[in-house]
């Protein structure tokens, strides 16, 4: 049978890229690309198969920030596939980003500044906002949206013939020092980006525990520091431009500066080709390059604890029950 893979956030960026490196790697697969508006996913189908004519792609609209539309994506995929073999999902949202230039400047005299631009710890803020649901923004699309998602699609997921597959991208700026339990959407903070993708790191690890046994298995990859429109938000364009060559020069020192999505999509390629039983559900999957451009993965232990982890998945639970009752009508 066919291989279906989901991929979210499939219209640009590492999300696009590992769409192409899927369709390169096994033209055989049903490829299922999910993006938040109709015309993104035809655009993005159009650019695939004029690459790729003899593949199969299909599209789905679902925009993850928004729970209704979860729903709504969920229900249509239920009707389409009998299973999902890899669901990527890897869309994600980092809002008005602010770089703080007294960190760096401190960095640097410390002697932490390579430290810093390789996680863009204390270097990197944002502001948040309530979404229609009235959860936090960046909250809602990394996480809860996609942790609804593969709730809703568990009967497609779990199936102990023929393993399934999460595969979440996270990121380095995953941090636990950003990532509050009392505050688990980061309402109160300026770091949401890292506090959700450290909820992510956690989500993975007890999913793992939960669902391993029912054949469903979930990784979590960071795909480096890729240029693409969510690092262009963070500085001006011409910037950017002025920075590049020394960008270049940094990755002989900080491997995980992939730079291209091409690159960045390296470990969610490479994860697409392991047996998930001999995987590390501890562990973070790294695209890493080297200074000549030759792509890698490297694996590194996550820094989780299993209790809060188990309290997190709790607290998720307990929002998708308050989301179901307010949305009953989109339910089989």
């Amino acid at each position: 049978m066919e291989r279906v893979v989901l991929v979210t956030g499939a219209s640009g960026g590492v999300g696009l890229a590992l769409c192409q490196r899927l369709l390169e790697e096994d033209g055989r697969i049903h490829l299922c690309i999910a993006c938040r508006n109709e015309q993104k996913s035809e655009a993005t189908r159009d650019l695939l198969l004029a690459s790729y004519p003899a593949a199969q792609v299909s599209t789905v609209e679902v925009d993850l920030g928004n729970l209704a539309s979860v729903l709504r994506a969920a229900r249509e995929l239920r009707c389409r596939f009998q299973r999902l073999d890899f669901v990527y999902l890897n869309a994600g949202i980092m809002p008005n980003p602010h770089v703080n230039f007294k960190a760096l400047w401190h960095g640097l005299l410390t002697g932490k500044l390579l430290h810093m631009l390789t996680t863009a710890e204390g270097i990197m803020t944002q502001t948040d906002r309530l979404n229609g649901d009235g959860l936090q923004e960046v909250f809602a699309t990394n996480l809860f949206g996609h942790f609804m998602m593969v709730r809703q699609l568990q009967s497609l997921l779990c199936g102990k013939e023929k393993p399934s597959r999460l595969i979440w991208t996270s990121s380095s700026n995953a941090r636990e020092s950003a990532f509050s339990l009392s505050d688990y959407q980061h309402a109160k903070g300026q770091e949401s980006y890292s506090s959700s993708k450290y909820a992510t790191d956690l989500t993975s690890v007890v999913l793992n525990r939960k669902f391993n046994g029912q054949g469903l298995y979930s990784s979590v990859v960071c795909p480096g520091l890729v240029m693409s429109n969510m690092t262009y938000g963070i500085l001006p364009v011409f910037l950017w431009k002025l920075l590049m060559p020394i960008m270049w020069l940094i990755r002989f020192f900080a491997k995980t500066y992939t730079l291209t999505p091409y690159n960045g999509a390296e470990a969610h390629v490479w994860l697409f080709k392991q047996k998930p039983e001999y995987l590390d559900s501890h562990v973070k999957y790294h695209s890493c390059t080297t200074g000549l451009g030759k792509c890698y993965v490297e694996p590194r232990k996550m820094d989780v604890d299993e209790d809060i982890a188990e309290k997190l998945y709790q607290k998720l639970l307990e929002l998708e029950e308050q989301t179901l009752e307010k949305y009953r009508d989109l339910l089989d």
